[in-house]
């Protein structure tokens, strides 16, 4: 019944954008759509990015955006763009890596020394390398967005060390990666979507989850989970992607005049972002979360076998180039 009805739902957003693409004064709307509040740094960057699109475009073009997954999570948004039944979507490189296995890289552990690191490889060859793995799915990479570092949140257990969080249900992304990481920390892990997650934090089905300092802070999850141990395993970046029907059905012109909007917000996001996880962290300490900084080299160090297996593998060659990135910083 459930996937019934999310077949009309498909079938109805198809029938939008095949016949609704344009306004009644002939603006070309393109529909994007996330899984974020309002808030969100995301959402007030997508804003941004149909603001300059309009200036771009002289008006000609815009976008309509679908906050608060109303489209569905990020795996049904990529398959929507996937039938060209929704021009762009963030997404996390966690989630794409069941669409382009490539994009697993930026889900290994401590691949990246600092945020500048990070930065050179998004923005340089390594990143638009990646960004174009993305066509074989049919879909196109137009982007990314700070998404920070990801780090450990309980309820009751105080994470200092790797060997604490041995036997605890940690809830993750429905990512190989992101499972083998909590399993190499001696964890269980249990992937649960984020809008769920709330209720089993709540309810004791997971004992802990991972993630940045603003999705931790707007979720409420501190209500819940009084410990934040900034070990800062992974920064896994949100990436911008768009329907590879629709980028084909522009002209070239439009089709600069969108990938120039994007390119716009990203500097707007990071930003955005930078202050967005300050005001998170001093709120959460404000509503009585213990913020703990941890020696990481143990972290690392539990991790390196992660590192070592991707060795001949073309993952592996991504990551022989961004460690070499470090080196030229």
């Amino acid at each position: 019944m459930v996937r019934s009805i999310k077949l009309i739902i498909s079938l109805f957003i198809t029938c939008l954008c095949l016949h609704g693409c344009k306004s009644d004064d002939g603006v070309n709307v393109l529909r994007i759509g996330h899984t974020l509040d309002t808030e969100h740094s995301v959402h007030k960057a997508m804003v941004h990015m149909s603001e300059r699109l309009r200036h771009y475009s002289d008006g000609k073009m815009d976008l309509k955006i679908y906050p608060s997954a109303q489209l569905g999570n990020e795996r049904e948004m990529v398959e929507l763009l996937q039938i060209g039944s929704l021009a762009l979507t963030k997404v996390s490189a966690a989630t794409i890596e069941g669409f382009v296995p490539e994009m697993k890289i930026y889900g290994i552990p401590y691949i990246f020394r600092n945020r500048a690191h990070r930065w050179k490889v998004l923005q340089g060859s390594i990143g638009s390398d990646l960004l174009n793995e993305t066509e074989k799915a049919h879909i196109v990479g137009l982007g990314y967005y700070d998404s920070g570092s990801r780090s450990f949140y309980m309820t009751d257990t105080r994470v200092e060390h790797p060997s604490d969080l041995t036997s605890k249900k940690i809830r993750v992304m429905e990512s190989a990666t992101a499972k083998k990481m909590v399993s190499s920390f001696g964890g269980s892990s249990t992937p649960i979507s984020f809008g769920e997650l709330y209720a089993a934090l709540q309810q004791g089905v997971v004992d802990g989850a991972e993630n940045n300092p603003p999705s931790f802070y707007l979720s409420r999850h501190y209500e819940i989970c009084k410990y934040y141990t900034l070990d800062e395993h992974t920064s896994v970046p949100d990436v911008i992607v768009a329907s590879k029907h629709v980028m084909d059905n522009l002209t070239p012109e439009q089709q600069q005049w969108l990938k120039q909007a994007v390119a716009d917000s990203v500097e707007v996001q990071k930003d955005l972002w930078l202050a967005s996880e300050t005001h998170a962290l001093n709120e959460v300490k404000k509503a009585g979360v213990e913020v703990i900084i941890p020696d990481k080299q143990p972290y690392i160090d539990a991790v390196k076998p992660m590192h070592e297996e991707l060795k001949g593998s073309k993952v592996g060659g991504y990551l022989d180039r961004i460690k070499q990135a470090a080196l030229e910083l």
